[in-house]
C-alpha cells in the first residue's frame, strides 16, 4: 500500500519542478496560480472486495462539498517559454463524499476521498495574450497521478484511512485571466479531471472506481 512517504516523495518532486521553473532563464516568464471554487463529481461505479461484505459493485452518487473543511483548492506553476506556450506542474485538492444511501447499499459506513482526491499533473498550456480587450484566454491539459486520502469503512469491517497512489490521472482547463499590473492577475476557469483509482483496503480487499470532476475556479496569479 502506498503511504504518506509516497505522498511526500511525489510532493518533493513537484517542489523540485517548481524550483526548476523559478531558476529558468531571466527572459522566460514564470507564473504561479492559486485557486479555489465549486467542484462536483458525477456518479461512478465502485467495484471490489472487502473482508466483511465480499464482492461489491454499486453505482455511487458523489458530493463535492467544496467549501467544507478541508476545502477544495489548487496550485499551478507555469513556465512560459516563448510567450504563447507554457509548461509546468499542478496540484489540485479535489474531494468527494459518497451519497449516504448509495454507500449503505454497497455495504459501507464510510466512503470518501476528502483530504482529498489529490491530483498531480505535468501540464502544457496555450494562451492568447490580451486577445479579448485586456483578457487573456488560455487552454491547457496535463497527465499525472491520483494520490487520494482513502477513507473507507465497510460495515463490520476494518477502516482504511491514509494516502495511497491509486492510478493515472489527467486534467483539462479553459479560462481567461486579467492583468492587474505587471506582476499580479486574476482569473476564472473551468477545469475537468479524470482519475482511475484502485485503492487497497486494510484487512484485505480493494476498491476500484473512475472519478470525473468538474469545477468552476477563481484565483490569483503572480508572474516573475
Amino acid at each position: 500500500m502506498a503511504t504518506i512517504k509516497t505522498l511526500s516523495r511525489v510532493s518533493a518532486a513537484a517542489v523540485t519542478l517548481a524550483a526548476g521553473l523559478a531558476a529558468a532563464p531571466a527572459l522566460a516568464e514564470v507564473e504561479l496560480n492559486f485557486y479555489s471554487g465549486y467542484q462536483t463529481a458525477p456518479h461512478s461505479r465502485i467495484n471490489g472486495t472487502s473482508p466483511s461484505t465480499g464482492g461489491f459493485s454499486e453505482l455511487i452518487g458523489w458530493e463535492g462539498k467544496s467549501f467544507s473543511a478541508p476545502p477544495y483548492y489548487g496550485l499551478r506553476a507555469t513556465w512560459w517559454r516563448d510567450g504563447d506556450w507554457g509548461f509546468g506542474a499542478e496540484f489540485s485538492h479535489n474531494k468527494i463524499y459518497a451519497n449516504a444511501d448509495d454507500m449503505a447499499a454497497a455495504g459501507f459506513e464510510r466512503l470518501e476521498f476528502t483530504d482529498g482526491l489529490n491530483i498531480l499533473t505535468v501540464n502544457a498550456t496555450r494562451r492568447w495574450q490580451d486577445a479579448w480587450g485586456g483578457f487573456t484566454p488560455y487552454v491547457g491539459g496535463g497527465v499525472g497521478v491520483a494520490i487520494p486520502h482513502v477513507e473507507v469503512t465497510a460495515v463490520g469491517g476494518p477502516s482504511t484511512f491514509g494516502y495511497q497512489m491509486t492510478g493515472p490521472a489527467a486534467r483539462f482547463t479553459a479560462g481567461a485571466s486579467y492583468a492587474l499590473n505587471e506582476r499580479w492577475s486574476v482569473f476564472g476557469e473551468y477545469q475537468f479531471t479524470w482519475s482511475d483509482n484502485s485503492a487497497e483496503l486494510d484487512g484485505g480487499g480493494s476498491l476500484d472506481t473512475t472519478i470525473y470532476t468538474n469545477a468552476l475556479n477563481v484565483g490569483l496569479g503572480f508572474r516573475f
